[in-house]
């Protein structure tokens, strides 16, 4: 009899929660001038309204770590490094400028003639297109290749990409997103 009745009261229970309307979500959005959402915004741990590439980008792995930052360098136009590796004596290492294209970037990588890649960010993730021009193979020694590198997002603060630090090909530690 008892367990009749707990089961009883267990099926009301359930049943009530039927009942109940969905919640109803804030249809004013986001308050942008929130203190704590100002905070979170300036420490990169939220997005920004805006579109922006600003920020770090990185994967550890089994051969290593790939790793981009971006910081503005100007109206509408951004700097980027970016490092892929291949192991522990293969890697990529390049640097370039970036400018706003349709709902992505275009790439522009220095030094090469004619290397540059339309790229975006989906889910968090930068995405480099799975073939780049002939000419950026001179980017990347070996066979290597930043061809459909994919970087998750790790801040979107323009000081944590100045913090970022990048081996450079001699294996001297540098700072390229830095002031």
């Amino acid at each position: 009899m008892r367990r009749a009745s707990v089961a009883l009261a267990l099926v009301s229970l359930l049943l009530a929660g039927c009942d109940r309307p969905a919640p109803v979500k804030n249809a004013e959005g986001i308050d942008a001038n929130n203190p704590l959402e100002v905070a979170a915004r300036q420490r990169g741990v939220i997005h920004p309204k805006a579109a922006s590439p600003v920020g770090v980008f990185e994967r550890k792995h089994d051969l290593g770590r790939d790793a981009m930052c971006v910081v503005p360098d100007g109206a509408g136009k951004w700097r980027f490094a970016v490092t892929a590796a291949f192991g522990p004596s293969v890697s990529c290492v390049a640097s370039g400028t970036m400018t706003r294209e349709g709902d992505g970037w275009r790439m522009r990588f220095a030094g090469v003639d004619g290397c540059e890649a339309r790229v975006h960010e989906e889910d968090d993730e930068f995405r480099l297109p799975g073939s780049l021009p002939p000419q950026c193979g001179r980017l990347c020694p070996d066979r290597a290749s930043l061809s459909g590198l994919r970087l998750p997002r790790a801040s979107w603060s323009a000081s944590d990409a100045g913090d970022l630090r990048i081996t450079d090909r001699h294996g001297n530690i540098q700072r390229p997103c830095g002031g």
